[in-house]
């Protein structure tokens, strides 16, 4: 069950709502509820789930309960080795059976077909950041079992995220949630992603899919950047898209999450993209890998290893394949490049320049990490690059550039960039409600501007419209 469909808008969101505001047991209404919706679309699953949050909480109750620092580091990493030993086995040991088999020929190891849980990446690492900062001391160990595994189950950001460290919504489980406050702020998010799922990134996924399936032989530059600059645009409103329908979600439930995404594609280096793009995850290996490692502080040399590291890491977190491997660490390459020189003349360039080519890097890696296989991404790259060979759109191409597609990659392109806020300022729109005292650092809600209520409405019926009559909704980071 996905945020974007007809049976979560109109049946299970309301009925959700219905109890949870009529429940004196928000906890529990709350984990009921995410239980339910994850049983919907994973069954078993769920049991592997619960297993974790037992783990994990008692593992971190005896952490809190332990003054010995050897005994301490031993209890959280026997609870973060456990956690990772499930994530690999689900999602990376037949991508491992597949590589070991190239080294040993003569030995094969058997084939692993096994099913991923959806959203395995995102409540690992949820569960090893509380563990870590239980540890570290930074938050206080949650002694209401129902509590912490409300917060591990909240179905908002369940499975595609953002990743919600405990440390941000710990006031927010142990207060009253009745409050109303934030409910017109949740239906203005939920909407504006619903509108960037649906009208935007489900209208150009067909054009991408188009391009990335044509046989290389017959692929021209035209579709070739026509098709990557569809999926630039599908990858952005998607994900985007889900982590505003979720943050939506949290305001309806008395939550304030964090900022997933803030405009990545006006960067000017892939340095201010990595700022911009997935701020949640970026900042969970900031602060769980690329600091405890030791960051910049040793040196030129350890700062390269540990970039390299975390961006290994980030690609290998997106999926268990040579191509996200390759998508990260070239991400890292270019983020040592600027570090040390490339960065200083882009400061010199024009701005103009410097958007050209952070977009350039960009869609380039976005080669790799949407086509099937490494030789493909080059293949596709080498047909983008001759440009020499651009032709006429041909007979399917020009079917699927009809003019709802045209309006979405026009639409896409200009909303990329902050377009609507400039509008709402200089039409003097109010802003939302200010954010409460009593969250510092959270998502501040005094620089939301509030839509219209007649755009609102617009968008929302006709994304219902579209959804009714398509069969097309997929979203593409359910499969990280």
């Amino acid at each position: 069950m996905v945020f974007s469909s007809v049976i979560f808008i109109f049946y299970f969101l309301p009925f959700f709502l219905l109890g949870y505001y009529v429940s004196g047991w928000r906890a529990g209404a709350l984990l009921a509820g995410s239980v339910a919706f994850y049983v919907w679309g994973e069954g078993v699953f769920v049991f592997l789930l619960l297993g974790l949050i037992g783990l994990n909480y008692a593992g971190s109750r005896w952490l809190d309960a332990t003054s010995d620092k050897r005994r301490r580091l031993a209890i959280l990493a026997a609870v973060v080795i456990a956690d990772f030993a499930v994530l690999g086995f689900f999602k990376y040991s037949q991508f491992l059976a597949h590589e070991l088999n190239h080294f040993l020929p003569h030995a094969p190891l058997p084939e692993i077909h096994q099913r991923l849980p959806l959203g395995i990446s995102f409540f690992t690492f949820q569960l090893v950041s509380y563990a870590v900062d239980v540890h570290r001391g930074s938050v206080k160990v949650e002694r209401d079992l129902t509590g912490f595994a409300a917060y591990i189950l909240m179905f908002p950001h369940l499975i595609a995220g953002p990743i919600v460290r405990y440390a941000d919504i710990r006031d927010e489980m142990h207060a009253d949630r009745r409050t109303t406050a934030h409910i017109g702020l949740g239906v203005q998010y939920f909407i504006v992603g619903l509108c960037q799922k649906v009208l935007v990134a489900n209208i150009v996924a067909p054009l991408a899919d188009h391009a990335f399936a044509a046989d290389l032989t017959h692929l021209d530059a035209t579709t070739a950047w026509l098709g990557i600059w569809a999926y630039t645009l599908q990858i952005y409103f998607d994900f985007c898209g889900y982590s505003n329908m979720a943050i939506g979600l949290a305001f309806l439930l008395g939550f304030t999450f964090p900022k997933n995404f803030d405009y990545p594609y006006i960067a000017q280096s892939i340095t201010d993209f990595w700022r911009r793009w997935h701020m949640s995850l970026s900042s969970w290996f900031r602060d769980y890998v690329y600091i405890p490692l030791g960051g910049n502080r040793h040196g030129l040399l350890q700062t390269v290893r540990n970039l390299l590291i975390v961006f290994f890491l980030t690609g290998l977190w997106h999926g268990a394949a040579g191509r996200f491997v390759i998508w990260g660490l070239y991400h890292g390459a270019f983020l040592m490049l600027e570090r040390f020189g490339l960065g200083r003349l882009l400061e010199r360039a024009p701005r103009p320049l410097r958007h050209v080519y952070a977009m350039l890097v960009v869609m380039v890696g976005w080669v790799f990490f949407r086509a099937d296989s490494v030789p493909q991404a080059l293949g596709y790259l080498g047909q983008m690059f001759q440009l020499g060979q651009f032709a006429p759109p041909d007979t399917a191409l020009s079917i699927l550039l009809n003019a709802q597609t045209l309006a979405a990659l026009a639409a896409g392109t200009l909303l990329a960039a902050p377009l609507l806020p400039a509008v709402m300022q200089a039409l003097r729109a109010p802003r939302a409600e200010p954010p409460r005292p009593d969250l510092p650092g959270r998502l501040e809600t005094r620089s939301v501007h509030a839509l219209p209520i007649p755009l609102l409405a617009a968008g929302f019926v006709l994304s219902i419209a579209i959804l009714v009559g398509s069969t097309l909704n997929p979203f593409l980071y359910f499969r990280f």
